[in-house]
């Protein structure tokens, strides 16, 4: 494994594959900004499933193992499932998972299994109708969601779903998702409140800390502490007393992780990014559409990896004011 200036290893890529999105969620893409006329990438500068292969056989050359592919909503890309199966493919590789909205998986999900897609996370703010419109922008519906969760569970995926709770907008919603995916038997994780790119005008004031997320659980049903799973795991786990069903919350506001992050993140059009908050990115297109030897892509990630001194998190309460220009969500995915 390569490392960082701070001795972080490379461990995990977040593979982007389209930046555009079918909602429009509040913390993410607010329609008043990504609306009609929003400039996205243009289907010529994504990169290739080719590209994107090359791109995973560099990383796994350096000791990556795990693999998600975000978007953006990557089921938007019509290639998905061609993706999935050169990089399932790809030697070395332990853990191929996505993140999606869940909308498109009910007819996806298995031909992803089937290409060898091992895991999904599936984005569900909502459960309540309204509370679910007003989240993504007024569109879509919580029951698409559901029955792409029961497809990705009925395909053999591993299923685990993931919910940004905003207070006044969707913190009446805790309760409910808790009980439902709890008789369910889905793992689920509630994800504070961050101020990631720079349009949907973050307030600390509105960050639900997770504190008080798993203190409204265990009302209705008490909670264990579990220890971590894996090196870097970001969740910090709890089970259900007596079930084999899990919640977590993930704390990047009030117990950030950066001492323990290995995260790099790649672009649609092939920008390396050593953090969700970066202001820029490192070029990789032109060695990744050049064909490079993976070699030669690898040399220039660990260059990159090496550099590495982000911690943004643990910096921000020492901040007058939160970091400006930071990158998209959207653009690089969770």
């Amino acid at each position: 494994m390569i490392r960082d200036r701070l001795n972080r290893p490379l461990f995990d890529l977040r593979l982007s594959l389209i930046d555009r999105c079918n909602l429009r969620c509040r913390y993410c893409m607010p329609e008043e900004v990504f609306g009609p006329d929003y400039a996205f990438l243009p289907k010529e500068r994504l990169l290739t499933p080719a590209a994107l292969e090359r791109a995973v056989r560099a990383f796994v050359s350096l000791g990556v193992r795990k693999v998600r592919l975000t978007g953006g909503e990557p089921l938007l890309r019509p290639e998905a499932v061609d993706i999935v199966a050169r990089l399932a493919r790809v030697e070395g590789l332990v853990d191929l998972a996505m993140t999606t909205n869940a909308t498109r998986l009910a007819r996806l999900a298995a031909p992803l299994a089937a290409a060898g897609l091992r895991r999904v996370n599936a984005s569900l703010d909502a459960l309540d109708p309204v509370v679910f419109r007003k989240m993504s922008g007024g569109r879509g519906h919580p029951s698409r969601v559901l029955e792409g969760i029961d497809a990705a569970r009925a395909a053999g995926l591993d299923v685990k779903v993931n919910t940004v709770i905003r207070r006044d907008l969707n913190d009446s919603e805790i309760e409910p998702l808790a009980d439902h995916f709890r008789r369910a038997g889905i793992t689920l994780r509630f994800i504070e409140y961050m101020d990631t790119g720079n349009h949907h005008g973050w307030d600390h004031s509105l960050t639900v800390p997770a504190a008080e997320i798993l203190e409204r659980i265990g009302r209705l049903h008490p909670l264990e502490p579990l220890p971590p799973s894996a090196p870097g795991e970001v969740a910090r786990r709890h089970r259900y007393n007596g079930l084999p069903v899990e919640a977590g919350v993930i704390t990047s506001i009030t117990q950030p992780f950066c001492r323990d992050c290995g995260r790099a993140r790649l672009s649609a059009d092939g920008r390396l990014f050593t953090c969700l908050f970066a202001t820029r990115g490192h070029d990789l297109l032109e060695l990744l559409d050049s064909r490079a030897p993976v070699a030669r892509i690898a040399e220039r990630i660990r260059e990159v990896w090496g550099a590495r001194e982000d911690r943004y998190s643990e910096l921000r309460a020492s901040q007058s004011e939160p970091r400006d220009k930071k990158v998209e969500m959207s653009y690089i995915g969770g």
